[in-house]
């Protein structure tokens, strides 16, 4: 094994400038369901492993897999808005808009792609017709997908499709029509696109169409940012529910952060919930899949001096001797975390730095070259304030006075602390807080973002005691006649907390 003061870091808490990311994929039971068609909604909190699920099915490579993937951070939003059908719920205004952006997707891929299409006589046909319609109407048969409803473009719908063409304002020609009319004949371009890519798609082929980084942007009081997401939701689902039926491989698939998905309300939810939601989880009895697991692979890639020889995580951290409380490394450092993997890289990273500080200020030879207990301790308050960071990007949209909260615990001083406690800390700094009627709805909203977790009494089929964080059970729900609360132990150190007592 090489030397741990040989390497800089286990790579990089951001998935876009993470250079181990693919050569050190775990492939989640999340990216198995994708690949096996099974469930297309990909939630999970920010760095949990969406993206690098994302980036996996982008690289992966077969003579019949193909998978084309949407980001947003440029995309024209205003072109697309503008296709919101009037008259019709809400939250369902922008579906056909996205059901026409994935079949022109799939276009794509049926003109530039696969090159086995056609695959039969009604495909020939079939794919002619695509062909000549995005050709005509975009002027290319690889048309850039950000562009497609730049208000410019025409649509030439005839002699392609089979429309009611009495639904156009009078003087619009068929053969030329303006994309601002599209909303008033959109259902039906679908349903004739649609059947004329179902047809063309190889029946032996997989087709995947992914669309991530769709937090970018967000605002949960813009209504129609949750209505542009709840018809892309919509939309896929009605896709790959006709790809099923006509015997298709095309899958769509959504990745998305739990914290957005669980502010969306519409009908199905439930449905699609239950059907078709892989939910990205680490070290939990719902997944086999572990952070240390993760880290092994990118141990052995950084230390390993052969391809037989195989690193585990007991070769770098020395779990001979435990940590306070009798745990074990591992234990306390997934305590500090969310269960992310950008969380466990972090910790890791930083303990490689306190490691190789403490290596080189060693003038004696080393007799164990392992992480002991004095780097873990060492990189709490650099680890903590790391933590505070990631809250705050996610929290800040959702709880804007969060920071204001905060200044709470650390009046109380305590990470565990009594309900009455926190009522009394309050009270006496309630005219900070003039919008707040009842003290435990803060805890209650800091909950739902793993800020603060509530004390369950063992017995009556739970099991002993213990606390509950919304990361670790996202379908508990808040428990306000709770007696006692805990802080989440990875803000202890950057809040200057104590653990479980105030004198």
């Amino acid at each position: 094994m090489k030397s741990l003061m040989s390497i800089e870091n286990f790579g990089a808490i951001d998935a876009d400038n993470d250079d181990l990311l693919l050569e050190c994929f775990e492939d989640h039971e999340a990216f198995i369901d994708l690949l096996n068609f099974k469930k297309n909604l990909v939630i999970g909190k920010k760095g949990a492993g969406k993206t690098a699920i994302f980036k996996e099915m982008l690289v992966r490579k077969a003579p019949d897999y193909f998978c084309f993937g949407h980001t947003f951070s440029d995309y024209p939003w205003h072109y697309h808005d503008k296709q919101a059908r009037i008259g019709i719920p809400d939250f369902d205004k922008y579906t056909h808009s996205w059901k026409y952006l994935i079949l022109l997707t799939a276009s794509k891929i049926i003109l530039n792609q696969d090159q086995s299409l056609p695959h039969d006589d009604v495909s020939m046909e079939h794919m002619i017709k695509i062909e000549k319609f995005i050709v005509d109407t975009y002027g290319s048969r690889d048309p850039d997908i950000t562009q497609i409803f730049t208000p410019s473009k025409r649509l030439r719908l005839k002699p392609n499709f089979e429309i009611d063409w009495k639904v156009l304002k009078a003087g619009v020609s068929p053969e030329l029509v303006p994309m601002e009319e599209l909303p008033t004949v959109i259902q039906e371009v679908n349903d004739n696109l649609i059947n004329y890519v179902l047809t063309c798609l190889n029946p032996r082929h997989k087709y995947y169409i992914c669309f991530d980084q769709l937090d970018l942007g967000f605002d949960p009081e813009d209504k129609e940012y949750s209505n542009r997401l709840i018809g892309l939701l919509l939309a896929c689902r009605d896709i790959n529910i006709k790809a099923k039926e006509k015997g298709v491989n095309l899958f769509v698939a959504v990745f998305l952060r739990d914290d957005i998905y669980n502010i969306l309300h519409f009908e199905d939810k439930n449905k699609i919930t239950e059907n078709f939601v892989s939910l990205i989880e680490w070290d939990t009895g719902r997944t086999q899949k572990t952070l240390k697991a993760l880290m092994d692979k990118r141990f052995n890639k950084l230390l390993s001096d052969s391809q037989t020889e195989k690193i585990t995580w007991e070769d770098i951290f020395d779990e001979t001797k435990e940590m306070t409380g009798h745990q074990s490394k591992y234990r306390h450092i997934l305590d500090r975390t969310y269960l992310r993997p950008r969380d466990i890289i972090k910790f890791c990273n930083t303990i490689l730095q306190q490691y190789q500080r403490r290596i080189q200020q060693t003038t004696h030879d080393i007799d164990n070259p392992k992480f002991d207990n004095y780097d873990i301790h060492q990189s709490k308050i650099e680890y903590s304030n790391y933590f505070l960071n990631e809250l705050d990007d996610e929290i800040h949209k959702h709880i804007p006075d969060y920071n204001d909260y905060l200044e709470l615990f650390k009046a109380l001083g305590i990470m565990q602390f009594k309900r009455t406690e926190f009522i009394s800390v309050f009270e006496e700094r309630k005219i900070n807080f003039p919008h707040v009627n009842n003290p435990i709805q803060i805890l209650k909203d800091l909950f739902d973002y793993s800020v603060v977790g509530f004390y369950r009494a063992g017995g009556g089929g739970y099991g002993g005691s213990e606390y509950i964080f919304k990361y670790n059970e996202p379908r508990a729900q808040f428990d306000e006649s709770s007696p006692k609360y805990r802080l989440h132990l990875g803000l202890v150190d950057v809040l200057g907390l104590k653990k479980y007592s105030k004198k």
